[in-house]
């Protein structure tokens, strides 16, 4: 193939290989245990697998509806109304989604143009800078202190300004393992009376809370649900990452706007996939019982790092632990993180890349979402440290 000889202007010139990537490939070239990447190594309920077997094999294999499946779509409402007690139209109020990162993807190029300021919580999942500034956006930075990853809320409200046109939070919080309060959706909610600022609310860990804490999600307060897109993931839920399949829900008025893109971006999420899901969540014991599973899992890590040097605070929600490595070595994280592969065998996210400016607390995030016999291996390796 020739090679393009014209001037390439990016949009995202400062994006590069995403560290998700960059720690998989290495962990796959020395053979590592892979507690890097957000996925389980482990299988979803082949009840589930079946139902999607039986969708194709009854014809759901063309076009869904481009909001999705009537039916999932009614079951994501009566979900969300039996959990947090808000009630959103199947019609008009909830699209199906090519996961949570569409969702999200398709909010920001909806709402945001030259200029338009995003707030964003950091340590922040990577997907959410590089779609506001692809279509003209400029992130505006909030960070949460290192010692419990608490938002100081007056810090929040002064970085509102008149160019403010949305707000993205997450709960559970991704990488660490934190949950807003009740007080925190109080605080965001009164930081935002008497503007027209949107909300995204990235609640894909929802189902995955810890020790008796409470998902708060934004569906449950007027004052922000009536500005909110709530973004869901049944691939965090029901161990299927790979199927790529999510959720918003939000206002009427938002979500037509929603639509206008999400229509010309990728249409409609997989049909077979969605009819599944539809029969699948009419056992609510499918996801509600997704707590006390990572809590276990949660458990057996920490009970196999108890002995080690790394300093640990119990994750309250997803299925992420962070670490601090500082008794061990005062290296940057990246090249602890980069050791830990190549010396031992365990691949983890060096969390200074999620940080405002590249802030460096000594502290990676493992992924328990495996096996019980990955983790006693992980963590039999790492008490040696």
């Amino acid at each position: 193939m020739p090679k393009y000889k014209h001037k390439i202007i990016s949009k995202l010139p400062k994006v590069k290989t995403t560290i998700f990537t960059t720690m998989g490939q290495l962990a796959q070239k020395h053979s590592a245990i892979n507690l890097s990447q957000g996925f389980p190594n482990f299988e979803p309920d082949p009840s589930l697998i079946d139902l999607v077997t039986l969708a194709m094999k009854q014809g759901y294999n063309q076009y869904a509806p481009m909001a999705g499946v009537m039916e999932l779509r009614e079951m994501i409402s009566e979900k969300i109304e039996q959990l947090y007690g808000r009630h959103y139209h199947p019609e008009s109020e909830i699209t199906v989604t090519i996961g949570a990162t569409q969702a999200i993807f398709t909010i920001i190029t909806a709402f945001i143009g030259s200029n338009d300021e995003v707030i964003v919580i950091k340590p922040a999942y990577d997907c959410y800078e590089p779609a506001i500034e692809v279509n003209g956006g400029v992130p505006v930075f909030v960070q949460l202190n290192n010692s419990d990853f608490k938002i100081d809320w007056e810090v929040f409200r002064s970085k509102i300004t008149p160019r403010t046109k949305m707000v993205i939070i997450n709960t559970p919080h991704n990488p660490s393992g934190t949950i807003f309060s009740k007080e925190d959706m109080l605080e965001l909610q009164r930081s935002l009376e008497n503007t027209d600022i949107i909300v995204i609310s990235d609640e894909v860990y929802e189902h995955i809370t810890f020790d008796g804490h409470e998902h708060e999600s934004a569906s449950k307060y007027d004052g922000l649900a009536s500005r909110t897109f709530v973004c869901g993931s049944f691939g965090k839920t029901f161990h299927i990452t790979g199927w790529k399949m999510g959720y918003c829900a939000g206002p009427a008025e938002l979500m037509l706007e929603f639509r206008k893109t999400h229509q010309f971006n990728v249409f409609s999420a997989d049909h077979a996939v969605q009819k599944a899901l539809a029969t699948y969540l009419k056992n609510p014991q499918h996801y509600l019982g997704l707590n006390q599973f990572y809590q276990e899992k949660r458990d057996l890590f920490l009970q196999g790092l108890s002995t080690s040097r790394f300093k640990i605070k119990p994750s309250q929600g997803t299925y992420f632990q962070l670490v601090d490595y500082s008794d061990i070595t005062q290296e940057p994280d990246e090249v602890f993180a980069e050791s830990l592969v190549t010396e031992h065998r365990i691949a983890s996210i060096p969390i200074s890349g999620f940080n405002t400016k590249g802030i460096d607390n000594h502290l990676i995030r493992f992924c328990f979402a495996k096996t019980n016999a990955t983790l006693e291996k992980a963590t039999e390796i790492l008490s040696k440290l």
